[in-house]
């Protein structure tokens, strides 16, 4: 089988009679070794010969009148500026999210402590506990419903809203009360609880006898001795030396021994002398060595009965002396 001739090359397109002519130029230009020689311009003439090429091309063509300016209004003014102002504003919310998060956690904290506490002072200091009952607590020589009765003025307060004042400047009128502490027991109980003074003894004067405690508290008063208290016979009153060391002995005293002694005298703070019920003395001394005086006194006593002995001499503990 025979291999086809080649397709014969495509017919060139027909050139103009300028174009033939330039062609035949540049072949002459070719053979003699010159060049196509085109006009330079220089580099300082380049602007003038462009402006001076539109001119020419545009001197056919009419002139339009220049657009004037319009002038920017305040609107637009007011667009622009609240448009910057978002975009300050969006800038600053996404560089402060963490911060922001941070504050709204503080406040929402704070927000519920005050909640709490606002609610919680409201209902306490409400009706809803208010005092309904008052309770003394450890009242001995003292009547607890007199107490009681004399802080009714209490009843129907708030618990936290208790006049501790009203309630001092009525104690005061109870000399046994020595001092007192208030417990709140909510909803509606109010506890009073004191301590009672102890009294020693009983100082005859020309109006009868008066019941004092050691730090010589008028505690009652009496025309007659009152009963189950020993009379103090002291040098100097209730502010002297001598009444001091009574109150001291008097209050290191054992029950078993308190409960005898009719009768204590002192002339100074170093002779302090007790009388028991079966007129046997004690000679105490002074105050010094109080608890181991009484300790060893009771101890004597329990193998020497009072109504066995004249004298008990417990001045010096170490050598006890019984007449």
């Amino acid at each position: 089988m025979r291999r086809p001739s080649p397709l014969p090359p495509p017919a060139a397109p027909p050139r103009s009679a300028a174009a033939v002519e330039q062609a035949s130029v540049g072949a002459r230009d070719e053979q003699d070794g010159s060049g196509v020689i085109l006009p330079l311009r220089d580099a300082g003439g380049s602007s003038d010969a462009v402006s001076d090429d539109l001119r020419a091309e545009g001197a056919g063509q009419p002139e339009q009148p220049a657009q004037p300016e319009r002038p920017v209004g305040l609107l637009a003014v007011w667009r622009a500026s609240r448009a910057r102002r978002k975009a300050l504003r969006a800038e600053v919310r996404r560089f402060t999210v963490r911060q922001r998060r941070r504050r709204a956690l503080w406040v929402s904290a704070i927000g519920a402590i005050l909640v709490v506490a606002g609610v919680t002072a409201a209902v306490a200091y409400s009706p809803l506990f208010a005092v309904e009952r008052v309770r003394v607590v450890g009242a001995v020589q003292l009547d607890a419903g007199g107490v009681e009765a004399a802080l009714a003025s209490q009843l129907g307060t708030p618990l936290p809203l208790v006049d501790e004042a009203a309630i001092q400047d009525t104690l005061s009128d109870f000399p046994f009360v020595q001092s007192y502490t208030l417990e709140a027991r909510p909803p509606h109980e109010l506890v009073v609880r004191i301590v009672e003074r102890t009294p020693i003894g009983a100082i005859a004067s020309a109006s009868g006898y008066s019941v004092v405690d050691a730090a010589g508290v008028v505690l009652a008063a009496s025309t007659e001795p009152p009963a189950g208290e020993p009379v103090l016979d002291v040098r100097g009153g209730v502010d002297g030396d001598a009444f001091a060391a009574v109150g001291r002995v008097m209050r290191a005293l054992p029950a078993s021994i308190g409960d005898q002694v009719t009768a204590v005298s002192a002339t100074s703070a170093f002779d302090v002398t007790l009388t028991l019920t079966s007129s046997s003395r004690v000679v105490w001394g002074s105050a010094e060595e109080s608890a181991m005086k009484a300790r060893v006194l009771e101890t004597v006593m329990a193998a020497r009965p009072a109504d066995t002995v004249t004298e008990y001499d417990v001045s010096s503990p170490d050598a006890v002396v019984i007449r």
